[in-house]
């Protein structure tokens, strides 16, 4: 590189040297950052913090489901409206209910099969006996529930989660937990 074209070099202030102002400013950027990922303009590549969804009583029916659904995000609420379609259509006679929260698919006699929570960057997508299913769902931390997470950005492959919900609708599922602590079964 000729001696014309070396760009200037920029003096390294030591950590312990730095003053006040060095620091702040070193930290502007993130703070400025953190504010716009929050904004509907906000680049592609930042993630929007979704609020909470309504905290709705123990409901037995679609009605609660709906209701849960409606105060999502409008991403949030999309990916669910696309779940809860592929449920009704895949699994007949399909109960639905609201339990610690959140909405519970589940087949009379069997148990509870599925439940969706809504969080700040995605949608969790939690198969109860999930262990079983082929291929298993991919993140899972107790002994036989496997959950996908869905985000904004993700591409939903309908086919595979059309499989997983007809598979985990056909074995038994979980029973609702005891009722001491809010479980009912189906």
């Amino acid at each position: 590189m000729p001696p014309s074209k070396v760009p200037p070099a920029r003096a390294i202030v030591p950590a312990a040297k730095a003053s006040k102002s060095t620091k702040a400013s070193a930290k502007k950027p993130a703070a400025a950052k953190a504010r716009t990922s929050n904004s509907p303009s906000a680049g592609k590549g930042l993630l929007r913090k979704a609020r909470k969804p309504a905290s709705l009583p123990k409901s037995g029916g679609d009605a609660g489901v709906q209701a849960y659904i409606a105060s999502m995000e409008p991403w949030q609420a999309t990916i669910a409206q696309r779940v809860d379609a592929l449920v009704v259509r895949h699994v007949p006679g399909v109960r639905k209910a609201v339990r610690w929260h959140c909405p519970f698919y589940g087949v009379e006699g069997q148990g509870w099969f599925l439940a969706f929570s809504a969080f700040q960057h995605h949608v969790k997508f939690s198969f109860f006996k999930g262990t079983s299913l082929k291929p298993v769902p991919p993140i899972g931390q107790f002994k036989t529930v496997r959950s996908l997470d869905v985000r904004e950005s993700d591409k939903i492959d309908e086919t595979q989660l059309a499989t997983w919900i007809k598979q985990a609708a056909s074995t038994p599922g979980w029973d609702g937990g005891s009722p001491r602590y809010g479980g009912s079964p189906l």
